[in-house]
């Protein structure tokens, strides 16, 4: 989820990390209310975004979302799972894509008695096989999330979070998440209606 991004001084991004707030923004309380402090940098395929991050679990039969965590853009994905895993989800089985792929994840999971349909990942010099692809093709038909973000980038508005803060911006997003429910509701009794 991009948002404006804040053009800061090495200094200023310094003492942002570090959970503080610069020294020339204390007595400038205009300023510091058009900059938002809680938004991070991340890189995905070599491009950099500024930001947060939407992670979803989605119902693979309904594709309704169930439960979501809101993050700023460095959180990896793979530290988002335990804020997604519902003890009451009826299904046993988890589709993710490779970025959540690790063998502490797969332990987790084993543990919870979980069954990991989590797309495998080719390593450096060592790519992917056919049957590996082949194995990641079928488990792209089953995940469900993928829809959700196409759906709120192209039918919603795009993702540009036009906020200050992430209290702002969760409730933004998670308001987009609501009316993405309430749209596939909308296409599931149309589907499915109930019997008068």
């Amino acid at each position: 989820m991009p948002v404006p991004r804040n053009h800061n001084t090495r200094d200023e991004n310094k003492a942002i990390k570090a959970g503080d707030v610069p020294q020339d923004w204390a007595d400038k309380p205009a300023m510091r209310s058009q900059k938002d402090t809680d938004a991070r940098w991340t890189k995905k395929h070599g491009k950099s975004h500024y930001g947060y991050k939407n992670h979803v679990n989605v119902d693979r039969q309904h594709k309704l979302i169930r439960r979501y965590h809101f993050s700023n853009a460095a959180l990896h994905d793979s530290q988002a799972v335990d804020h997604l895993l519902m003890p009451s989800n009826t299904g046993s089985g988890v589709w993710a894509d490779a970025a959540y792929r690790s063998e502490e994840m797969e332990a987790r999971l084993r543990a919870r008695g979980l069954r990991s349909h989590i797309h495998r990942k080719g390593k450096r010099g060592k790519p992917l096989t056919a049957q590996g692809k082949g194995s990641n093709r079928t488990k792209s038909t089953v995940r469900a999330g993928k829809h959700i973000f196409g759906a709120q980038i192209n039918d919603m508005g795009g993702t540009l979070v036009r906020t200050i803060g992430m209290v702002r911006a969760k409730a933004k997003i998670g308001m987009k998440n609501l009316a993405c429910n309430m749209r596939r509701l909308v296409q599931l009794r149309q589907l499915h209606p109930c019997p008068a």
